[in-house]
């Protein structure tokens, strides 16, 4: 009996502890957001506010309604924060009134780390993104910005797409002050989907959200904001085969991570799958099939040999780009002849860009929604095969 109570006390002392420790965070964040927004002059009077915000230089390049949303994103997160914390206090109250006092401390600890630090750690970095203006007479700058800018809340994006100075400060030779970065009106219409894919700790590693960032390309939004985080390997990398050998082999399957896929390995992929979770390019993840194509003749008028395209102007075809679905077949083909060629991929419903990369191929990350990143004369050679589109 005393035991039991000793357990009762200690389970007591420390959810008292948690409560004091909690209750002292949030008031520390709820004090800095009253200083900043203090200092930012959020606590006027309306004539005073419109004085301080719109009465002096350079204010009007700054969006109010951005820093709305900014502080209604945290704010939102603290009363998470705080449903979540009252919810399990009352479970484990539950808990101490029925007995069960045992609780494991490793449950306490994943609480802490998954429910109460990472929130307030996010809650956290959002106040200190919050951008104030610039104004003179409080501070010695002044801040503008674009407007696309103050259409996202999630900094990784505001960062992206915000301008670049020269590092001179100065004109360029190309007559700008600036560099600015390709986001256009497609992203600001999927605004959620692209907040999502941003949404990610700077340095960590990166979701694994394929899925999502085709979405977004194919939806327009391409090509896609560059992201400072780690991507992730599979755990069961192999050495790549040699280039006389990967060419025409098929990779190893422990080299290509498979969680957003219906098939889990490359046997899978099998053309005599009917569940495979693709329907084109049938058997192109068999090489077997696949070293038929474009060598022998298939009495169909729209199709050439490698033989017929490089007797068109022989000597000249060095260089062009594979557009279609596909392992890379046409490419390590013209690879064969020593003729370069890059191909574009998405992975839809299967590995299609690992599997060029591992043949020892380049894979073109991109849609035909953007102008590709070729200089207008360059390419000897454009090959398609089952997409139809507008190559500019």
């Amino acid at each position: 009996m005393r035991s039991t109570c000793c357990r009762k006390g200690r389970l007591g002392r420390m959810m008292g502890c948690l409560q004091l420790v909690l209750g002292g965070l949030v008031v520390i964040v709820s004090t800095l957001s009253l200083f900043k927004f203090y200092s930012a002059g959020f606590f006027l009077n309306d004539a005073d506010i419109c004085r301080h915000f719109y009465g002096m230089k350079d204010v009007n390049d700054f969006d109010i309604n951005a820093l709305s949303a900014r502080v209604g994103e945290v704010l939102n997160q603290m009363d998470n924060l705080q449903l979540k914390l009252e919810s399990v206090v009352q479970k484990m109250e539950k808990n101490k009134d029925l007995g069960k006092t045992n609780i494991p401390k490793s449950e306490y600890k994943k609480f802490l780390e998954e429910e109460v630090i990472r929130p307030l750690y996010s809650a956290h970095i959002g106040l200190r993104q919050i951008r104030l203006p610039k104004v003179e007479g409080i501070r010695n700058s002044t801040v503008k910005e674009e407007p696309l800018i103050n259409s996202f809340v999630i900094e990784e994006i505001r960062k992206y797409i915000t301008p670049k100075e020269n590092k001179n400060g100065k004109v360029n030779i190309y007559g700008t002050e600036r560099i600015h970065n390709t986001i256009g009106h497609s992203c600001v219409l999927m605004k959620k989907e692209l907040e999502e894919y941003m949404g990610y700790d700077i340095g960590s590693y990166c979701k694994d959200d394929w899925t999502l960032a085709q979405k977004l390309m194919i939806n327009g939004c391409d090509p896609l904001p560059r992201r400072r985080c780690l991507t992730r390997a599979s755990k069961l990398y192999k050495k790549p085969y040699p280039i006389n050998e990967s060419l025409w082999k098929l990779p190893d399957g422990g080299n290509v991570l498979w969680k957003n896929y219906q098939c889990r390995n490359f046997e899978c992929l099998s053309s005599k799958n009917p569940k495979r979770g693709y329907s084109k390019c049938t058997g192109c993840f068999e090489m077997e099939k696949e070293k038929l194509k474009w060598v022998v003749n298939t009495n169909l008028p729209v199709d050439f040999t490698i033989k017929d395209v490089l007797a068109i102007k022989p000597g000249e075809i060095r260089i062009g780009l594979d557009f279609g679905i596909g392992t890379g077949t046409f490419a390590a083909r013209m690879r064969e002849q020593n003729v370069t060629i890059i191909s574009t991929a998405l992975n839809l419903g299967a590995p299609f860009s690992e599997t060029i990369a591992l043949r020892g191929l380049v894979p073109l990350y991109m849609t035909l929604n953007q102008r590709l990143p070729f200089f207008d004369n360059t390419m000897d050679l454009i090959h398609t095969s089952g997409v139809y589109g507008r190559l500019d």
